[in-house]
């Protein structure tokens, strides 16, 4: 499936960027930046081995994004549209905004073990979405990956914790991936859209149990609040 983002500027060209979320991503190119090395700025938690993989899979795929937006400032304003094959999306937003996602997106469909666990949400993509709608998002497909497993091994983690652990590796992920942009760029477009990233995994990781109370009211509008469940997980 391919999703395609549209940047378009009011002083320069459109820029394209496509993105094939069932795509093969153990192939890499040669020539790559000294950023993209496996140690340089490694995650505390990568599981890959230098010996057996040499680049950062998900520093490969930035390549091409960190290249086109380096010099850019994060509060221009652009338009972007986003076309997925069941239906297009456009906002008119800063150049910050449109980056988080696009960069989420690529990072979720990457060979890194780590953000590899994140495809199911790249394959049902919602560019721009806010908070909320990310913990809707994430908390209903972590459940829905908990039903098959309970139907096929009798198990289930129907208490999230296999979620916040997911979101706390993910928060190591995105320091380091962080640091390595940090190197690159000249000003903070990037860096902050992929703070902003980061910020999305920490809500999930640090106050689950208030963004779920948040949610709640669509749901059991009237009822009382029940007591916290998640305490010993966060």
């Amino acid at each position: 499936m391919h999703i395609t983002y549209r940047f378009e500027f009011s002083e320069r060209e459109p820029y394209v960027f496509e993105v094939d979320t069932r795509r093969d991503a153990t192939q890499l190119p040669e020539d790559l930046p000294a950023w993209t090395h496996l140690k340089h700025c490694q995650c505390v938690n990568c599981p890959l081995a230098e010996s057996e993989q040499a680049r950062c899979p998900a520093a490969v795929d930035l390549i091409e994004l960190v290249d086109v937006f380096h010099g850019e400032s994060a509060f221009q304003k652009v338009r972007i549209e986003v076309t997925t094959p069941q239906r297009g999306y456009f906002k008119r937003t800063n150049l910050e905004e449109g980056l988080r996602s696009l960069m989420g997106l690529v990072m979720a469909t990457s060979a890194c073990p780590i953000l590899g666990q994140l495809r199911p949400l790249a394959l049902h993509h919602m560019p721009f979405a806010s908070e909320e709608e990310f913990i809707l998002r994430s908390v209903s497909m972590f459940l829905l990956k908990q039903y098959f497993h309970q139907r096929e091994t009798g198990v289930a983690d129907w208490q999230l914790k296999g979620l916040i652990e997911l979101n706390r590796q993910l928060q190591l992920v995105n320091q380091a991936m962080w640091q390595r942009i940090h190197s690159a760029c000249e000003e903070d477009s990037n860096l902050k859209a992929l703070l902003s990233f980061f910020s999305l995994a920490s809500s999930v990781t640090f106050s689950l149990e208030a963004q779920l109370q948040k949610l709640r009211q669509h749901f059991l509008e009237g009822q009382p609040d029940p007591a916290p469940t998640l305490q010993t997980f966060t």
